[in-house]
């Protein structure tokens, strides 16, 4: 995983509320294993029509905003089913941060476990960014994560609050796997110390 830099981008509105994750990537598109190609199925049954033409009026197909790598969204973003090919279909989208009132807890934890920084604001401040995301494309935010701030385009700033081992994953890219493979070499002191221990086991 790579490790969550500070992220200056476009920011999507998307003030529907309880966006679910069948809503983010349709169950037909669960076949795949695979992390990477899911982006272009993101939000697919609102981004297209029956025939596969794009629909103009969904944001993330208005010209200002296909390459936001920030959402401003609604409450309870991610609720619905557990699938984790939602978290893989934003990020591979280039989703990097999500904005909102709350989250459903699954869909909160498997955004930090995919490189993805979900942060909950009290409304009236998750108001404050939408309104600045719907300026469009030379509405830049940044989201600085070490500082645990967002900057809008005004140069307002808003802090936010994070889990300190979430964070601590994100700034140092360490996923389930990785944190594993940083404990690699206590792993093998001790495998290695039970095996002299125990030589028939």
């Amino acid at each position: 995983m790579e490790k969550f830099e500070k992220v200056t981008g476009i920011a999507a509105p998307m003030p529907l509320v309880n966006i679910d994750t069948d809503m983010i990537i349709p169950k037909g598109f669960l076949k795949t294993i695979k992390r990477t190609g899911l982006g272009v199925h993101a939000f697919d049954e609102m981004r297209y029509d029956r025939q596969g033409n794009e629909i103009p009026d969904f944001v993330l197909n208005k010209p200002q905003y296909r390459e936001a790598s920030i959402l401003i969204a609604g409450d309870n973003f991610g609720c619905g089913s557990s699938r984790e090919h939602a978290p893989w279909a934003l990020a591979d989208f280039g989703i990097k941060v999500i904005v909102s009132t709350s989250f459903a807890d699954i869909f909160y934890n498997n955004s930090f476990k995919n490189g993805m920084l979900p942060i909950v604001l009290p409304q009236e401040q998750v108001d404050l960014l939408m309104k600045d995301a719907e300026k469009g494309s030379n509405a830049r935010m940044t989201v600085d994560l070490e500082n645990q701030e967002i900057t809008t385009s005004e140069g307002e700033t808003i802090k936010f609050d994070v889990d300190p081992f979430k964070k601590h994953c994100l700034l140092e890219g360490l996923d389930d796997i990785g944190l594993t493979l940083a404990k690699a070499a206590a792993i093998d002191a001790f495998e290695a110390k039970a095996a002299q221990a125990r030589p028939w086991v």
